[in-house]
């Protein structure tokens, strides 16, 4: 199993969407790094949600239902099918993220323009630890 880290605004789709719908397909990616990172997960891969701009934190853990899918009508971009978890006990803000040590290569913080990531599992442990 794999982690990841997939980034949305919440005024767009939130967390409190997915938990309302059950489930989503994770679409509308347009970055070729994030894409590519979009054909490498996997079904039963989990992923933090994200809530980019602003709350800036991760507040839910998402798992991968689906491989990826072409997205759109020309098939050079990528989906994948979400379900949630569960929500984490406290949102993880980005600055404690950034303040965090152990956190220093995370994906996420290196490459910030990025709404898909990957997660390193030491990484994931912290992160989750983070939000218990």
């Amino acid at each position: 199993m794999r982690y990841w880290l997939l980034r949305s605004e919440p005024d767009v789709y939130g967390w409190d969407d997915l938990i309302k719908e059950g489930s989503t397909e994770w679409n509308g990616v347009r970055n070729y790094t994030a894409r590519n990172f979009l054909k490498e997960m996997a079904p039963g891969d989990q992923a933090l949600f994200y809530h980019s701009n602003t709350e800036k934190a991760a507040v839910g853990i998402m798992e991968i239902t689906r491989a990826w899918q072409p997205d759109g009508d020309d098939g050079k971009w990528a989906s994948v099918a979400v379900k949630p978890v569960r929500k984490l006990n406290k949102p993880v803000p980005l600055a404690d993220i950034k303040a965090e040590p152990r956190l220093k290569e995370l994906e996420m913080i290196r490459q910030s323009r990025l709404s898909v990531t990957p997660v390193r599992d030491a990484e994931w442990k912290v992160l989750l630890e983070m939000g218990a």
